[in-house]
């Protein structure tokens, strides 16, 4: 049953994962955002099945309850409109591409390059304590980097959204 779950749940996630990026039903960024919490709920599931309750429990709390509400006040205070948004050029959708299978081709050699032992499941279940031990510890630069990351997306958004005087 456990796998039928698996299935459902990376179903789920890929599927609303490709939904934020190429939507038929609307182009409003909202609805791409309301698919992204769809695809952090599946990843949630995902953890679930693994046994990784605290990750699970993180991943809503912060991902998609958090940064989705920050992200949604960024898009409803910008409020453009869709003479203002920017098309998408030939060398754009280009480089796009190029990144996008670049990350895919590092991905897929990872992946390959990859020995795990196949009888035993990778152990991911982890007491809180040992979560926040490792993330001040072995990964404080990491963390660092992604809260600098986030302090100036945070100014960005400020600058963007501030009027111009005339």
């Amino acid at each position: 049953m456990q796998d039928v779950f698996f299935y459902l749940f990376a179903g789920a996630a890929l599927l609303c994962g490709l939904l934020v990026v190429a939507n038929p039903f609307s182009r409003s960024p909202v609805t791409s955002a309301m698919f992204l919490v769809l695809t952090i709920m599946a990843q949630a599931a995902l953890f679930v099945l693994l046994h990784a309750f605290f990750l699970a429990a993180i991943q809503i709390l912060v991902y998609a309850g958090a940064v989705m509400v920050l992200f949604l006040f960024v898009v409803m205070l910008l409020d453009l409109k869709e003479e203002q948004r920017r098309r998408v050029g030939r060398f754009t959708l280009f480089s796009g591409v190029l990144v996008v299978g670049g990350i895919a081709a590092v991905l897929i050699g990872a992946v390959f390059r990859t020995r795990l032992a196949r009888d035993t499941p990778p152990s991911i279940e982890a007491h809180a304590a040992d979560l926040g031990r490792a993330l001040f510890t072995e990964y404080l630069l990491p963390f660092e980097m992604l809260s600098v990351l986030l302090l100036t997306a945070m100014v960005g958004v400020v600058l963007l959204s501030k009027k111009e005087l005339k």
